[in-house]
């Protein structure tokens, strides 16, 4: 269903679900650390937003519920959010291009449109105007550069004629203005992959969204697979793997045609001939030694067989190598106990969970869909630490459908957690806290659709 980087100094990211061990919601005792806090929007599903004036931050101003944005954090360590697939100002539901910003506790709505389903504005290829857009979308990819400019890709949305499908349209937002730098104007687009490993300017990846992406040390972004058009105009899961440097796309790796098996190896060794599988919603990071990581999503296991995945891969100096989590589909979470690490623990297979990195360079997952404890599938909302090779259930619980325990706003406790979901958007602010937003799951009464609960949890 088509409705979705880093993120400054520790960079984060972008998809996936699952669960496993223990029967019910975990408590956390400490009540400063290690606690979610519920600070604004609302506890009950399907909220229209309230933009109040362009660029006039005000306590009244909230986004609306939505899931599949895209987001990214300034130099300032503010957040933005663009798009998505929720509710406009007046409630009506559909894909957006409204553009917002987090800073001092308070939302501006800094640009795009406050109704839904907006057609692209693009405007001259290679040039910023006041009036340049990017079409309403949700399930892009985005990413910051050195200079602090933030890129958008792709997504499934509007194009120039206001025709919905998979895009690969590329965007940099700089000073206010928008700039469509490359890829297509209209929708379904078939890749254009050259030479592996050389880049051309005739280069670009296909139409497609759900994909995830990565930057390296050079500020150069990477981007992987997703829900969208290989060399032959064929739609479906993809795996390839694309750089973009110096105004060009050079493919890397994986495949340019869709549905491929994934190639494991053996667990733990590097090889020239593995590569995951064609996949959806992934979750991916960075490490501090500029490693990325790819943790599950939906797609193809090394059988062929497509589900939802757990699998953990590194990519490093040019290399794919199988990490953990089980090269077989639909894989049930298994918890083991909660806040002990222990080698057999690993979150079962799932879509669309977000992540963070600590300051200590410690991933994070939290939520998705996939699978449970006991072996259900469902929205998740258990929150996992992966560190020195091990799995850690931290909180939440290890069944899925879980309604949102929100307690008082702006108040940490430790019954407080955000119900299970997918599809939300994380940062990390300059305290090294973890913020969550949003998502498509379940609020305080037990009710499942579009959120735009605001949480932080400080580790």
């Amino acid at each position: 269903m088509k409705y979705s980087n880093p993120i400054l100094m520790v960079i984060a990211l972008l998809c996936i679900s699952g669960c496993g061990a223990s029967s019910t919601r975990a408590k956390i005792s400490t009540p400063t650390s290690n606690v979610w806090t519920w600070v604004g929007g609302a506890e009950v599903v399907n909220q229209m937003g309230t933009y109040g004036a362009q660029g006039s931050a005000a306590a009244t101003n909230f986004p609306g519920a939505r899931q599949q944005s895209v987001r990214w954090t300034d130099t300032s360590a503010n957040f933005w959010l663009f798009g998505g697939s929720g509710y406009d100002a007046t409630g009506t539901p559909g894909n957006l291009n409204d553009l917002w910003e987090y800073s001092s506790s308070q939302w501006t709505w800094m640009g795009g449109s406050n109704a839904a389903n907006q057609t692209g504005m693009y405007g001259t290829l290679g040039t910023a105007a006041a009036g340049n857009v990017p079409g309403a979308r949700n399930s892009g990819v985005g990413w910051i550069d050195k200079s602090g400019n933030f890129w958008l890709f792709g997504g499934s949305g509007n194009d120039s004629t206001g025709t919905q499908g998979d895009l690969n349209d590329l965007w940099k937002y700089s000073a206010g203005q928008w700039t469509w730098l490359g890829g297509a104007n209209m929708v379904d687009q078939t890749g254009t992959y050259g030479t592996l490993g050389t880049a051309a300017t005739g280069n670009i990846p296909g139409g497609r969204f759900h994909s995830v992406s990565w930057t390296d040390a050079s500020g150069n972004l990477w981007l992987f697979g997703g829900n969208g058009y290989d060399s032959t105009g064929t739609p479906g899961y993809l795996n390839d793997l694309w750089e973009y440097s110096a105004g060009q796309w050079t493919w890397m790796g994986g495949a340019s045609v869709v549905s491929q098996t994934g190639t494991y190896g053996t667990l733990g060794a590097a090889a020239a001939s593995n590569v995951p599988g064609a996949r959806q919603k992934a979750v991916s990071w960075t490490d501090a030694s500029g490693n990325f990581w790819l943790l599950g999503g939906y797609g193809y296991d090394s059988v062929g067989t497509l589900g939802y995945l757990n699998d953990l891969w590194k990519y490093s100096a040019g290399q794919w190598t199988w990490i953990g989590g089980s090269n077989k589909v639909n894989q049930t979470g298994t918890y083991g106990t909660l806040g002990t690490a222990a080698p057999g623990n690993v979150p079962g297979a799932r879509s669309s969970g977000v992540g963070w990195i600590d300051a200590s360079g410690n991933f994070w997952i939290f939520g998705g869909n996939g699978y449970d404890s006991a072996g259900t599938q469902g929205y998740l909302d258990d929150l996992w630490k992966y560190s020195a090779g091990q799995w850690t259930w931290v909180s939440g619980s290890s069944l899925a459908n879980e309604s949102g325990i929100y307690g008082t706003q702006g108040t940490a406790a430790s019954d407080n957690v955000a119900g299970g979901r997918f599809h939300g958007v994380s940062w990390i602010d300059a305290s090294g806290n973890f913020w969550l937003f949003g998502g498509n799951g379940y609020d305080s009464t037990a009710t499942p659709g579009s959120l735009n609960d605001l949480w932080k949890y400080e580790p």
